[in-house]
């Protein structure tokens, strides 16, 4: 069908080669990607940063991502308005990896998940989205929100704490520990720059509110640091060395280069050894990205969709996310996917292509080349509250609040198991116990609806009068693993003695192994007590699965029908025996 095209197509730059080569591409559409991207990409700068800090890497890792992944994404994706780099959804996911195998063991990990993403793509696993349920999506990034937000406590308070212990209950009981050394300019500067991004917008001026906000937190950062105040910045937090044996302090101004993923420092500054067991060890983790990546990156396609009226294709931008993921981290780039926010920017900023994510990435490749020495300046408190917003917006609380509100107790429970999992363990367990429990309380609910009713009484449906000891019985709903043995034992107490029961099929549409299973048994149990079964109006699924089974009318046992009405006719002239 034309109009699900889209959901299986599997194409390299199907994006690009949709709104650039298939629609007229001119100057004017042209001028138009071009300020987008500027916009996006002044955008990205501070975020990027900000994030590779939260995910346990120096800041420039970060701009490396939205140079490289951003352009190649774009390049080669499925989503025309899409801007890829890293987001905040993989700190819970990477800052471990980070520490435990450095950035060497990160980056490798990150190979691995954009081979995985790619195979997903190849496999046309690009409508995986439809299969996770709202709350599901809505408990783990609200637990993915208050992990982040928890992280950037250390930077918003000014806390000396060189690290945070692995697991969630040790990182609060640090933190609380670590309280009495609260450092109150840091937490000056942290609740001025979220002040600034809490008002800012109310100014309607069109400028993203953390630009001011950052800025001015710089500049005042740099007045209390010459007065003494010691507040943390990406200068004395993070140093870099050169090619040339030069080192120098915050963000080397010089562009990414290529080098092996495993030569980069690994655990403790040495390199680490490429083996099978170290792939093996980091499997799961590059599981973890690439089926988050996925989520992240379809997920901002179909809002983009809701947003313009355009349709993407999923398995292209699976593709074009693998591709992206596998040539970054050698160029130093972490994990990358599609970011909601700043494609939400970038429509809003009139893009039309991918062109305008590709200007994004040379736009943050000027940012770092010409103003790594400013970027230096920027105050770890305010990259923490930038950081702080950016969890809270992500975790949608007001949906979260309403599904509490107005959901059923079901839903309720699968976004509290998600919530709570992700924010104790880690994000893998709390996607995969929340599908299984939607799943199983889906079933569940689905099960309670079949039903099996008495009709024998109903004279606009049974226009023939029923013979003495025969009834009519009505099944409505699936007759699947769940539900069949409740209905048919059901059935069998309503069916004693009788002659012979008329089971009215209409109004089951399936008839899986475990229905065909409890059926046999029913059929059986009848013969047994000489009681006469006849099925009518059987829909094409359970007659198929009937044929399949190799059920076949027994006279005077089993016979089918087409319409109940016929059945109904037939048993009007059964002979009158004697009830078994």
């Amino acid at each position: 069908m034309p109009h699900r095209a889209h959901l299986f197509s599997l194409r390299i730059g199907h994006a690009l080669r949709e709104s650039c080569l298939q629609e007229q591409y001119g100057r004017q559409r042209l001028l138009k990607d071009v300020l987008a991207g500027i916009t996006v990409g002044i955008i990205a700068i501070p975020l990027a940063m900000a994030l590779a800090i939260a995910s346990g890497v120096a800041p420039q890792y970060g701009l490396y991502t939205a140079i490289i992944a951003g352009f190649i994404i774009a390049l080669t994706g499925g989503s025309r308005l899409s801007i890829s780099g890293p987001t905040a959804a993989f700190v819970v996911i990477l800052y471990p990896i980070a520490q435990q195998y450095g950035l060497g063991g990160l980056l490798l990990a990150t190979v691995m998940s954009g081979a995985i993403l790619v195979g997903m793509a190849l496999v046309r696993l690009g409508r995986l989205i439809e299969y996770i349920p709202e709350p599901v999506t809505l408990g783990f990034t609200g637990g993915i929100a208050v992990v982040i937000a928890t992280l950037q406590l250390k930077d918003f308070l000014g806390l000396n704490l060189t690290a945070l212990p692995e697991h969630y209950a040790g990182k609060v009981a640090a933190l609380v520990s670590a309280f009495p050394g609260l450092h109150w300019p840091s937490l000056v500067i942290a609740l001025l720059t979220l002040a600034i991004m809490l008002l800012w917008p109310r100014l309607k001026t069109g400028v993203p509110a953390h630009l001011p906000a950052v800025i001015l937190a710089s500049v005042i950062t740099l007045l209390l640091n010459r007065q003494g105040m010691d507040i943390a910045t990406i200068s004395s937090q993070f140093s870099y060395l050169l090619p040339d044996g030069s080192s120098g302090q915050g963000i080397p101004p010089v562009l990414p280069e290529w080098i092996w993923p495993w030569l980069q420092p690994g655990p403790g500054g040495s390199e680490l050894t490429l083996s099978w067991a170290l792939l093996r060890d980091l499997l799961p983790a590059a599981f973890a990205i690439a089926m988050l990546g996925a989520i992240e990156s379809l997920l901002c396609a179909v809002v983009l969709d809701g947003m313009t009226g355009k349709r993407h294709s999923a398995n292209s931008e699976l593709l074009g996310q693998g591709i992206g993921n596998i040539i970054a981290p050698f160029f130093g780039g972490i994990t990358a996917t599609a970011a909601i926010a700043r494609s939400a920017a970038n429509v809003k900023a009139g893009a039309e292509s991918p062109v305008a994510a590709m200007v994004h990435a040379l736009v943050v490749l000027a940012g770092l080349v010409l103003l790594a020495p400013l970027l230096a300046y920027l105050p770890m408190p305010a990259m923490a509250a930038l950081l702080m917003v950016v969890a809270w917006n992500m975790s949608e609380a007001h949906k979260a609040v309403k599904l509490l509100k107005t959901a059923p107790v079901a839903d309720m429970l699968v976004f509290l198991t998600c919530f709570s999992l992700t924010i104790l363990f880690d994000m893998v367990l709390a996607i995969t116990v929340g599908i299984l429990v939607a799943a199983v309380l889906f079933v569940r609910d689905i099960a309670e609806m079949t039903r099996v009713s008495d009709i024998s009484g109903h004279r606009r449906l049974l226009e023939t009068p029923l013979p003495a000891g025969w009834s009519v019985f009505k099944i409505n709903g699936p007759l699947f693993f769940a539900a069949a043995d409740r209905v048919f034992s059901e059935l069998a107490e309503m069916s004693r003695q009788r002659r012979g029961v008329v089971l009215y099929m209409d109004g089951v549409a399936i008839l899986d192994a475990g229905g065909m299973a409890a059926l046999n048994r029913f059929i059986e149990r009848c013969r047994e007590e000489q009681i006469e079964v006849v099925m009518a109006d059987l829909q094409y699924q359970p007659l198929k699965t009937l044929a399949r089974a190799g059920v076949k009318p027994v006279s005077g046992e089993l016979t089918f029908y087409s319409t109940l009405q016929e059945a109904m006719e037939k048993v009007a002239k059964a002979p009158l025996t004697a009830v078994g």
